[in-house]
């Protein structure tokens, strides 16, 4: 347990702070959330290549129940604006996160075998697409209030041209279709810490 504890903590932190700041535009179609919650992807894939499939589920499970405990302390803190975490944010960060890490999971241990940055690029690739259509789907769709019925998520409603120039759409929509383009791009980023990371522990438990 203490050799997978940094990721455990990693994954907690990233899972807490998106859940907070999702809820905070960056510009008009992102939020801040969009640029830390694809560190977990990274977490899951350097434990998976270094410590293998079983011990990166094991990561995500238990960094998926210390991200909730937190989530559910975050709802009943009030904030400026209402609680610091609402219960759909709660339920889809948490539900989200969790499907998309163990396909993570499972789309990298099967391509284990190929080169070094097809596993965790590709892996990360679906599980971000995943993530992305349910936490947005189930945080701010119309259709699914009634998870939290006094949440006032009116504003991702708003019917506005898709990222400021495409087809009508609500707010929300755009606002996942600019999340899940920095997911992408990130993705591919994330392949220099990825590589640099599993060389320096891969060395130490060989």
């Amino acid at each position: 347990m203490t050799r997978i504890l940094p990721g455990i903590i990693a994954m907690a932190i990233v899972v807490v702070a998106s859940n907070i700041l999702v809820q905070f535009l960056f510009g008009q179609w992102l939020t801040y959330g969009a640029f830390t919650y694809p560190i977990a992807f990274l977490v899951t894939d350097v434990v998976n290549r270094v410590y293998g499939a079983a011990t990166a589920r094991r990561v995500v499970f238990i960094g998926f129940l210390v991200g909730i405990a937190c989530s559910l302390i975050g709802t009943q803190i009030s904030g400026e604006f209402g609680p610091l975490v609402t219960w759909r944010i709660a339920i889809g960060s948490g539900t989200a996160f969790l499907v998309a890490q163990m396909l993570d999971v499972a789309i990298f241990d099967r391509l284990r075998g190929g080169a070094w940055w097809q596993a965790p690029l590709a892996s990360t690739l679906v599980g971000s697409s995943v993530d992305t259509i349910l936490f947005f789907s189930i945080a701010f769709s119309a259709s699914l209030t009634f998870i939290e019925p006094a949440n006032d998520i009116g504003w991702a409603g708003e019917v506005l041209p898709l990222l400021g120039s495409g087809p009508a759409a609500p707010l929300w929509v755009s606002l996942a279709v600019a999340d899940w383009s920095v997911k992408l791009v990130l993705a591919i980023v994330a392949l220099i810490p990825f590589r640099l990371i599993v060389r320096r522990f891969g060395a130490q438990v060989a």
